[in-house]
C-alpha cells in the first residue's frame, strides 16, 4: 500500500458559534466543540484511507480559551500518523473574535479512528508520509501515544513499549 502525504488528509472547516451553541455565560459548549472536532477528524481520517472510519478514542483534548457567541471558530485536522487499521488525526482549533477580527489558537484534540469495510470490520489503511516538520513531530509523538493509549487499555506491556521506554532509558 502506498504511502500518502499527511496533508492530502488535510480538512479545514469553518463554525460560526449561534445562540443555541453557547452556555449560559455566551461561551461556546465543550461539547458542540468535541460534535465539530469529531466531524472534521473523521473526514480528514477518511480522505486518508478512503474508508468509512468510526472513531475509536478521543485521545486528548485542551479547552485553552472561551470562545465566544459571534465568533468563527476553524477547524483544522490532518491524520498525523496511520497504524495498520487505525489513524490518529490531529486537530488544531482557532477562533476569530467577531469584534476585532483577531485570530488565536484555542483548542487542540488528537482523535484515532478506525477504517472499516463494508461489514464494519477493520482493514487496512495507506501509512502517512510527514513532509513539514510540524508533521515530522506529531508522527513520531504518535506511537509513543499509542503505546501509552495501549498500556492503559491493558493491551500492550509497558516493557514491550520500546519508544516510552527510549523517553526514560537513552542509550
Amino acid at each position: 500500500m502506498m504511502a500518502k502525504k499527511a496533508s492530502e488528509s488535510e480538512t479545514i472547516s469553518n463554525e460560526l458559534v449561534l445562540p443555541n451553541d453557547t452556555n449560559v455565560l455566551g461561551n461556546l459548549m465543550g461539547g458542540k466543540l468535541l460534535h465539530w472536532m469529531d466531524i472534521s477528524s473523521a473526514i480528514a481520517a477518511q480522505r486518508h484511507s478512503r474508508r468509512v472510519v468510526v472513531t475509536a478514542s478521543v485521545n486528548n483534548v485542551s479547552f485553552n480559551h472561551p470562545i465566544a457567541l459571534g465568533d468563527v471558530v476553524t477547524l483544522r485536522s490532518k491524520v498525523s500518523r496511520a497504524f495498520r487499521t487505525s489513524m490518529e488525526v490531529f486537530i488544531d482549533v482557532t477562533v476569530e473574535d467577531h469584534r476585532t477580527r483577531e485570530t488565536i489558537k484555542c483548542n487542540e484534540a488528537i482523535y484515532t479512528f478506525v477504517a472499516v469495510d463494508q461489514h464494519g470490520n477493520p482493514i487496512d489503511v495507506p501509512p502517512v508520509l510527514p513532509e513539514t516538520e510540524e508533521e515530522k513531530t506529531r508522527y513520531d509523538g504518535a506511537l509513543r501515544r499509542r503505546q501509552l493509549s495501549l498500556i492503559l487499555a491493558g493491551k500492550l506491556k509497558a516493557a514491550d513499549a520500546t519508544e516510552l521506554k527510549a523517553l526514560f532509558n537513552p542509550e
